[in-house]
């Protein structure tokens, strides 16, 4: 079956979907996901099966949950190998659908997040070593299995992959989703997670939090105004851990949300679904 008949769906795919799989498999493995690039596949099997992704081996934790992504530039199809606890072996090959991304043209950035001084390419580079550390390669809790939620509800101002022009300059493409809110307002834990950065001013993303899902996915969340939470801490779904600010490289007070997994850059709305109905802006109570 070609995968990308399911582009824009919400993907469930069970073994029986692939031509010249026995009849058995239906019931040995299931992916949910989208195939498409920047999406996410959660894969249930039996717990003591081997995962292997193009030759790269997955962690499966005891629920039988495992993890795979693509990046915003993916090409091409992926091959799945799996050995299940009696022997059996299976191969699934899928093919990643291509997006469209859109140009975003932002002006008013200050100059020094457009074209840093030498002495603020060091900070960059001392923030980039900080983030590196941040990103393990596997945790073995499973949380990225559980339904997320969005950490601020608001209106939806910048999308997964954008082509980005600063003051016309061209730059990276935009790897988060941007969620208006006022200065102030709380975020939350998109799922379960344990804290494996929280910094209040790196240069480019201001305050930020890396919640490390499992697995190696991460979502991290900038320009924070307010960090509640500490390395190492265990945070649950919903539990306060910031707040919305205008920090590091901003024109105004948003939350971006970004996700990785391993080394790719990844749409977190594809996780969180459709945004509730946003709220008028309101200034929050603030916290006594």
């Amino acid at each position: 079956m070609n995968l990308r008949l399911l582009r824009y769906l919400p993907l469930v795919i069970v073994a029986s979907l692939f031509a010249g799989l026995p009849a058995w498999a239906e019931d040995r493995v299931s992916l949910t996901g989208e195939a498409i690039q920047g999406g996410i596949i959660i894969g249930t099997t039996e717990p003591g099966t081997k995962v292997i992704l193009d030759g790269e081996p997955l962690m499966v934790s005891d629920r039988g949950r495992f993890l795979f992504a693509f990046d915003r530039d993916h090409e091409g199809a992926v091959h799945l190998d799996l050995e299940y606890p009696d022997a059996e072996r299976e191969s699934l090959s899928i093919e990643v659908a291509t997006r469209e991304y859109d140009v975003q043209r932002i002006e008013g950035v200050a100059s020094k997040y457009v074209s840093p001084s030498a002495e603020q390419l060091e900070r960059i580079a001392r923030d980039r070593n900080l983030k590196r550390t941040a990103r393990p390669t596997d945790t073995a809790r499973d949380w990225f299995a559980d339904e997320f939620i969005w950490p601020v509800n608001g209106v939806v101002t910048g999308t997964f992959g954008l082509q980005r022009f600063f003051n016309g300059q061209p730059r990276r493409p935009h790897y988060g989703v941007d969620v208006a809110a006022v200065t102030g307002t709380p975020v939350a834990a998109p799922a379960a997670g344990i804290v494996r950065l929280a910094h209040p001013d790196l240069y480019f993303e201001g305050g930020a939090i890396f919640l490390d899902h499992g697995h190696g996915l991460i979502s991290v969340m900038m320009h924070l105004s307010r960090v509640d939470v500490e390395v190492g801490q265990q945070v649950e779904q919903g539990e306060i851990i910031g707040a919305v600010g205008a920090t590091g490289r901003v024109t105004g007070p948003h939350l971006d949300w970004r996700m990785y997994w391993r080394a790719a850059h990844v749409d977190p709305a594809l996780l969180a679904g459709d945004m509730p109905t946003p709220k008028p802006l309101e200034r929050p109570t603030e916290a006594p």
